[in-house]
């Protein structure tokens, strides 16, 4: 074909120039190409964009029961055949040999440990709790106890972190890291998962409160018991525009430093934790100053008590209705110091340790319930109580219990928990879950799921595959939800 049959063929609608040299081709096609790698680059800021909006914003999955959760972590492990689970054969075998262990040197050097405290049925539920827990005993029909538990290690490092975790590793996220993740805080101006603490680091270390591969925002904020809450939370300028002034070269800096390293999460994360700080600063003290509180809901909490330790434990849990109201998504509360590996560690002096521990908890954990209850709060929230494993039924003396993962008790309250409720059952002695056994994938799963969370869709992609705290395992134990 000539060039001048092939120019007049341009010239008419819906027809090609045919053929045409590679040249033509390019040249009329140029702004093409150009266009498709705008429209490339243009969906994947729109995508990146919708994705940050989404973890900025995020939603449960489904209708959820409660906004919050408060976990009332009993470190060391509380003995379940002392408290929530009693077992009249073990009373009548006490002070027999035990010979039931797979160690066959155990046998004959242990013997069967009856409880010294007595058990009486509560609430119209006529739940059995024992006399360890005079207050916890009269909300027996707002709990749902769970007697099935099974861990995996009987060591309390292990055990602390798989009850955070759901791993026994090291570098798993927190429960609270998850909780935040999924579902971020209510409030701008607070943190979304507080550990409020004595100063002691958990046998876990703090690994328990980590946000491990989860962005560092979601990491916990520890509040101390004891005098200051946070150091440094007062404002080192007089003149609030002389700090922020300083925060906003800080973050330009850090921001620039940002940039140059691609966008990564730790620096992008400590302009957030700035941030959050400067607003700590003014929030804080007012959210954590009980004397705006009566002296009625602060005796109810067990605050004007002359025990030192009852006394803190009873500020922290009325802390946490605070936290808890004020926006915050998951506040925990760790016990007063005991045991050198956990409060509630009694291998010796079972009655005097878990008397002075349950003096300390009982009171402050029943206001709380009380407490919210009064404020129009339960039914949004979610207390936990839970330990890294239980006691043993036998010992090797006359006034001590050893580790027991095989089988032991938590309990939920809160919305969607069907108060009065007990679940599963360990053997006629307490050796072991025999009947509904309950993992701690299952109990996060339940939490999970009572949050408005499916645990199997809460997913993280990180070193190649997606992690979630369940792992690959765990079901919601509907059978105590209301």
């Amino acid at each position: 074909m000539t060039q001048s049959a092939r120019n007049s063929n341009c010239g008419c609608p819906g027809q090609m120039p045919w053929p045409m040299s590679r040249r033509e081709m390019l040249a009329s096609t140029a702004n093409g190409f150009g266009l498709l790698a705008f429209q490339g680059l243009f969906g994947r800021s729109n995508v990146a964009a919708t994705a940050t909006a989404i973890r900025d914003f995020p939603a449960p999955h489904f209708p959820p029961k409660v906004k919050n959760v408060i976990f009332c972590f009993m470190d060391g492990g509380v003995s379940h055949v002392d408290s929530f689970d009693p077992k009249p054969k073990l009373t009548e075998l006490d002070g027999a040999p035990f010979t039931e262990s797979k160690n066959p040197t155990a046998n004959g050097n242990r013997k069967w440990l009856g409880s010294p405290w007595a058990f009486r049925q509560h609430g119209e539920s006529g739940m059995p709790v024992s006399s360890l827990f005079p207050h916890i005993a009269r909300c027996a029909d707002d709990i749902a106890v769970i007697r099935s538990m099974k861990a995996d290690l009987p060591i309390h490092s292990t055990g602390v972190l798989f009850l955070h975790t759901g791993s026994n590793n090291a570098g798993r996220p927190s429960l609270g890291s998850w909780v935040n993740y999924g579902l971020g805080c209510e409030s701008e101006n607070l943190p979304g998962f507080v550990v409020l603490s004595f100063g002691v680091v958990p046998c876990g270390g703090l690994e328990t409160f980590s946000n491990g591969f989860l962005p560092a925002s979601h990491q916990a904020t520890l509040l101390q018991a004891d005098g200051s809450p946070i150091d440094n939370i007062q404002p080192a300028d007089a003149d609030a525009r002389i700090q922020r002034a300083k925060l906003a070269l800080l973050r330009g800096q850090n921001e620039s430093f940002s940039r140059g390293l691609g966008g990564a999460d730790s620096v992008e994360s400590a302009i957030k934790n700035h941030e959050m700080a400067f607003r700590m600063q003014t929030l804080v003290p007012d959210v954590l100053d009980l004397a705006r509180e009566t002296e009625q809901t602060q005796a109810l909490y067990g605050i004007d008590s002359k025990v030192p330790s009852q006394r803190l434990y009873g500020i922290q849990c009325l802390r946490a209705r605070r936290l808890v109201e004020s926006g915050v998504r998951f506040v925990e509360i760790t016990c007063p110091p005991g045991a050198s590996n956990g409060t509630w560690d009694q291998h010796g002096n079972l009655k005097g340790g878990h008397e002075k521990n349950a003096l300390d908890t009982d009171q402050a954990i029943a206001g709380l319930i009380t407490d919210l209850k009064q404020r129009g709060l339960f039914d949004e929230t979610l207390i936990v109580w839970a330990g890294e494993f239980g006691r043993t039924p036998h010992s090797a003396g006359r006034d001590g219990r050893d580790h027991h993962p095989e089988g032991f008790t938590v309990w939920l309250a809160g919305g969607g928990v069907k108060g009065g409720s007990i679940y599963g059952a360990t053997d006629e002695l307490g050796m072991h879950a025999v009947e509904n056994i309950c993992t701690m994938h299952d109990l996060h799963a339940t939490i999970l799921h009572l949050l408005g969370l499916d645990h199997e869709r809460l997913t993280f992609r990180f070193s190649g595959r997606d992690f979630r705290l369940t792992d690959v395992h765990g079901h919601a134990v509907h059978e105590i939800l209301s």
